[in-house]
């Protein structure tokens, strides 16, 4: 990839600024996205050797409150509904059960395997980036800015942020443009567009859950040209 032509145009003004800062130079292209499947456990050791960082996001206080109120209040109820639920049906008469469909079939074992997020080898770049993904930063959001010759990944430290408005990001990840391919097509429905980086070691990964459509559109007609 020798690189991306053109200026950037969409982003807001704090989010510019601030990627200008950091570069040196405006960006062709930016856009926020996230993991957007769950990230596969990899295997104990080399998680342990990756350090053992967090593989799931960090959740805002209120979450926990949520929790809190769920057990102490919702599941009560739900324990009270199941049993009012087992009495009626230890007083109805008793029927006759038939094999259940599927039963005692065995689990795909590479179901999960790398759960379509990268390509499954946890010692290649894509692999030992998502063990770090949330290592720099909780929350799940990564904003990925072209320049020319660079593709870069940048986080904010704060747990909750608006795309918009966070001007404290900085760059967690840098690669030559030599060194990554950003593949994706314009045109995918918002909501559910993606796009993937590829290593020059065949690894990839791939990212969903694009912010700011005009940044999102701009991003995709960018990488398709």
């Amino acid at each position: 990839m020798s690189g991306f032509p053109g200026v950037l145009r969409m982003a807001k003004r704090k989010v510019r600024r601030q990627a200008r800062r950091l570069l040196g130079e405006d960006p062709v292209a930016l856009v926020w996205c996230e993991v957007h499947r769950r990230i596969p456990r990899p295997p104990e050791e080399v998680h342990r050797a990756a350090g053992k960082g967090r593989l799931k996001p960090g959740h805002h206080w209120l979450l926990y409150v949520g929790a809190v109120l769920f057990f102490f209040v919702v599941v009560p109820m739900m324990l009270i509904d199941r049993l009012g639920g087992r009495l009626d049906r230890a007083q109805a008469p008793p029927r006759r059960q038939g094999p259940t469909p599927g039963g005692g079939r065995d689990r795909d074992p590479g179901r999960e395997a790398a759960n379509g997020v990268f390509d499954g080898d946890w010692s290649l770049t894509a692999g030992q980036l998502l063990l770090r993904w949330y290592g720099r930063s909780p929350n799940p959001k990564r904003l990925v800015l072209l320049t020319r010759d660079r593709v870069c990944l940048a986080a904010s430290p704060r747990r909750r942020l608006s795309p918009t408005r966070a001007g404290d990001f900085r760059i967690v990840a840098e690669f030559p443009a030599r060194e990554v391919s950003v593949e994706g097509e314009a045109g995918q429905p918002r909501g559910f567009a993606t796009f993937r980086l590829c290593f020059s070691d065949g690894s990839w990964l791939e990212v969903g859950r694009l912010g700011e459509p005009e940044d999102a559109d701009h991003f995709l007609r960018t990488i398709d040209d």
